[in-house]
């Protein structure tokens, strides 16, 4: 009998990570931070990353179902729509000594699903994820970072900011709503933090980041870019990056962890289209 080819073999299931809530945090008002602990922490493999990220699974509270799933028996039993939905979310900060980490959730009333349960969630509320993936860690034999991104990104540059060296040079931009959304950051003394301030809810007209970074007046030197957020706001990053100041896309980090009007599932299956590409010939 002839072995399936990698092109037809069967896709292991991934790993699935079952904790529980232990505590709750209203970072700012339109952040809440949930910490993850429990006996399922031993199977957490971190990573040595700082964009790292897990798929939060949701199940149809009416089926009754006990994570870890079995996905393959769902969709047989109940049929695809049953599938649970994932989420995909940053680790904000992994405590190995206390077996919890940190994941920051943008709430902005009951839109969504993640972020309305995020702001209900209790102690002992059970979570399951996939995870964590992600490629992104500052780096030290370069000249200057360029960190940007929104709200979504935010847990990401954070985490990247408390990773850097004490000698890192560069400036962070972050668009928030408002001054209230602003967090204390740990960081490099020789790193400037930009808060940009929209004033309204994110829409593709109220949106500032992109323009600020262009004004930013350029440094000399190799710089490290990370910028993620929403998709077209990125997509206008990498036009003035790569094509404006022509940095190597090897320094730069850019991906979309959202597209405005699109919901979360739309969002991942356009990522394999023209729309969802942030390089177009990616």
């Amino acid at each position: 009998m002839t072995q399936p080819t990698p092109d037809t073999a069967p896709r292991a299931p991934r790993p699935q990570v079952v904790m529980e809530v232990v505590a709750t945090q209203r970072i700012n008002p339109h952040m809440v931070r949930l910490t993850f602990g429990g006996e399922g922490f031993k199977d957490f493999t971190d990573r040595p990353v700082t964009d790292k990220y897990i798929k939060l699974l949701f199940a149809d509270p009416s089926l009754g179902l006990t994570p870890p799933y079995d996905i393959d028996a769902i969709r047989r039993d109940h049929g695809p729509e049953a599938v649970p939905v994932r989420r995909t979310y940053t680790v904000r900060k992994v405590d190995h000594q206390n077996g919890t980490i940190d994941v920051d959730f943008v709430v902005h009333g009951e839109d969504g699903l993640a972020g309305p349960w995020a702001a209900q969630a209790q102690p002992g509320d059970v979570v399951c994820f996939n995870g964590p993936g992600g490629n992104y860690k500052p780096e030290e034999s370069i000249d200057w970072h360029l960190l940007a991104g929104d709200e979504s990104a935010l847990p990401a540059i954070a985490a990247t900011l408390e990773a850097m060296p004490s000698n890192a040079e560069g400036v962070a931009f972050i668009e928030v709503q408002d001054a209230d959304d602003e967090i204390e950051l740990a960081k490099p003394s020789a790193v400037e933090i930009r808060w940009v301030h929209r004033k309204a809810e994110f829409t593709p007209t109220t949106t500032k980041l992109a323009a600020e970074v262009m004004k930013y007046p350029w440094r000399s030197g190799l710089v490290q870019v990370f910028a993620h957020g929403e998709r077209e706001m990125i997509k206008s990053l990498r036009r003035y990056l790569a094509d404006d100041r022509g940095i190597d896309r090897r320094m730069m980090s850019l991906s979309a962890y959202w597209a405005y009007g699109r919901a979360e599932d739309t969002f991942q299956a356009e990522k394999r289209e023209p729309i969802g590409k942030i390089f177009p010939d990616a």
